[in-house]
């Protein structure tokens, strides 16, 4: 199964990587509505597996996917096996998710600007994320991997990446957007 090398970080300076990713590629706004689903007894999400439904808007055009990612087989990245394909109908793929026993675990949307380039022989994807219920701006660069067997070239590829948009070390983060949605959504309003 392919295998998402990734990193994300926390950015600091936002215009700078911008920048710095713009003289690298085209930027390209899009914005995900994601709606994320678990088994019943609610230990899918916990073993690590993902089920995504998601539906990419940009200025014009729709389209929708339904992602399923294993568990991380790199703990330090958090970089997991996934398929992906695209769906027709996002209300129809949604009823039959919920009919194999499957219920929503979370939705939130993702702002997306999202910069495709080549590096060192990978196919990358950079992209800066804002998600209204966290605060700050996060930072993906991806490549996708035929195996797990070269997800460290690729990793070390990504850091190479990171490195030169400023990022270091110390700004990465491996929390998941999920846990962190939920988190904000179960704090009490003041």
């Amino acid at each position: 199964m392919p295998v998402e090398a990734e990193l994300k970080a926390r950015v600091r300076d936002v215009v700078a990587v911008r920048t710095a990713l713009t003289m690298r590629a085209e930027r390209r706004r899009a914005v995900y509505h994601d709606t994320y689903f678990d088994a019943p007894e609610r230990r899918f999400m916990a073993d690590g597996h993902e089920l995504r439904l998601r539906s990419v808007e940009t200025a014009d055009s729709v389209r929708h996917l339904l992602t399923f990612k294993a568990p991380a087989v790199d703990e330090a990245s958090g970089s997991k096996p996934e398929q992906e394909t695209a769906v027709a109908d996002r209300d129809a793929t949604h009823e039959i998710l919920l009919g194999l026993g499957y219920s929503v675990a979370i939705e939130f949307t993702k702002n997306c600007e999202n910069f495709e380039f080549s590096d060192n022989a990978y196919d990358m994807l950079a992209t800066l994320v804002t998600v209204p219920e966290l605060d700050g701006t996060f930072l993906e660069v991806e490549t996708i991997v035929p195996s797990a067997a070269e997800i460290a070239a690729a990793l070390d590829a990504v850091r190479r990446v990171l490195t030169m948009l400023g990022i270091t070390e110390d700004d990465l983060t491996t929390e998941l957007y999920t846990d962190a949605v939920v988190q904000a959504q179960a704090a009490p309003r003041i």
